[in-house]
Parts: C-alpha cells; structure tokens; sequence
C-alpha cells in the first residue's frame, strides 16, 4: 500500500477543530454545513464575521472576513490602489475587493494536502492573522471610503505608531 492509498477519512475536519477553538474563546459562530462555519469576533473598529470554508477537493482551508461597509463606484479605484500598497506590508494573507458586492474583505488559505493535519496553535494563529490584520487597516478603508482621503494618507495614519506613554 502506498501513502496515496490511505484513507483521507480518519483525519479530522479543520472546520471542526475550528469550532472547538471558537467555543473556547466564547466566541459566537454558526456552523452552516459540515465544511463551513461563521464565527463573530469583537474588535475595535467592528464585530468581525469570519467564515472558514473547508475545500476537499482542494485539500484547502479558506477563510474570509468581510468589513461592514460597502465601496462605492466613485472611490472603487482609490479603494484599489489602497489595497495594493496594504498587501505590500502583509505577510500572511491579503486584502481583496469582492467587485459584483463592493467589499474589501481579508483572505487566507491553509493547504493541507497529503493527509495533513491542522493543529488548533495553526488554527488560531490563522484566525489571529485576520482579526489584527482587520484591525489594523480598518481606520484607512474608511479614510480612503468616508472621508476622501488619499491611499498614500490613509495608510499613513494607520502606520503610525506611538512609543511610549502621554
């Protein structure tokens, strides 16, 4: 028997692990589906809905965390350029403009292909990823979106950071 012959079945669904990790932080969530949850997370600026999608056939986690307003066509092209410059400071997933809805939304994908396994500390780091990413470039979609403001500016505001205390 080859390693390609195992079955893929014993192993465990991330999706579920995901739920258990959910309920741990006493984090609301919706489970859809076998292979879908919801989960609603308190930050600054917003509840977070993020949704995690398990592919099988691509040996693929996805998940998904849409902020709570809309893009309008008038700043669709700020919104773009803002986009590009946020990706350039990430490691780890990537900000996207869901055209047909006007939503800025985080993304990320966890491969686990061969029988790989995801471990709750990969899990959560994941979903940590997205939360501090949200939170982390919120304020400047909703400069460029609300107040007009340049790219360039609003990602300006929201690198800056403080040192020490007032």
């Amino acid at each position: 028997m080859s390693l390609i012959d195992i079955d893929m079945s014993i192993h465990q669904n991330p999706v579920d692990l995901v739920e258990q990790i959910a309920s741990s932080h006493d984090w609301a969530f919706d489970r859809s589906g076998e292979d879908e949850i919801t989960i609603s997370v308190s930050g600054s600026w917003c509840d977070y809905n993020i949704s995690l999608s398990w592919m099988g056939e691509l040996e693929a986690l996805h998940l998904a965390c849409a902020f709570d307003f809309k893009v309008t066509e008038r700043r669709k092209n700020e919104v773009m350029r803002l986009l590009a410059l946020v990706n350039e400071q990430l490691w780890i997933g990537h900000f996207d403009l869901w055209q047909a809805e006007g939503v800025v939304m985080y993304r990320n994908g966890l491969l686990l292909t061969e029988g790989m396994e995801a471990g709750s500390g990969q899990l959560e780091a994941m979903l940590n990823a997205a939360v501090e990413a949200c939170e982390r470039y919120y304020q400047a979609f909703q400069f460029v979106i609300w107040a007009g403001k340049s790219p360039e500016e609003a990602l300006g505001a929201v690198l800056f950071e403080t040192h020490g205390e007032a």
